[in-house]
């Protein structure tokens, strides 16, 4: 993830340089991050994933988004997630003549080696400030790998790990189980000893 120059920013601030950034930034506490724009393995596991959800989810009750669907967290950030998606009716706040999701349920994030981290600290523990946030999907570039977090009772989370291109993730949020053969479709690792 790219910083932009360190300042804090109000968040008429962030909503000018989203608007006129040929890339997608982020908001955060007061500041603003150029959303990773990624490489061609980061947005084929994002398409992958989203193209899955959306086959699977089309008539059902939930709903999967893209990375271009901007979501509101309630501690003070507008995030642009690889992929989310909602059960029941979608909800979203008008800023700036676009829109934000406001109650995802599931949160999908493709791992960078300039994002993991983030990914995995501040950005997980802001996705918990929303309400409806039940599940957290990271997905590795480098190897076939994929950490899953799902909520349960008193704000603790189960984290499962699964690792290896014959097996499979189960979205428990979306009743969807997904190979991991399709969600790294076209992605060739460069895997070592």
């Amino acid at each position: 993830m790219t910083d932009l120059p360190k300042k804090k920013r109000t968040f008429e601030e962030y909503l000018e340089l989203d608007r006129n950034s040929e890339e997608r930034c982020e908001y955060f506490d007061g500041e603003v991050f150029a959303a990773d724009s990624g490489n061609p393995d980061h947005a084929r596991i994002s398409g992958n994933i989203y193209s899955a959800l959306q086959e699977r989810l089309r008539r059902g009750r939930c709903e999967a988004f893209n990375s271009q669907m901007r979501v509101k967290v309630p501690a003070a950030a507008y995030f642009y997630p690889d992929a989310s998606a909602v059960c029941g009716d979608p909800v979203f706040e008008e800023i700036d003549g676009r829109q934000a999701l406001v109650n995802p349920i599931l949160i999908v994030e493709v791992l960078s080696p300039s994002t993991a981290a983030y990914d995995l600290g501040e950005k997980f523990t802001a996705y918990q400030s929303i309400a409806t946030f039940q599940e957290y999907i990271l997905i590795s570039q480098k190897r076939p790998h994929i950490i899953q977090y799902i909520k349960q009772a008193e704000r603790r989370w189960l984290r499962i790990e699964i690792e290896g291109m014959k097996n499979t993730v189960t979205l428990e949020t979306v009743r969807v189980t997904l190979t991991m053969n399709e969600l790294y479709e076209r992605v060739d690792f460069q895997i070592t000893a």
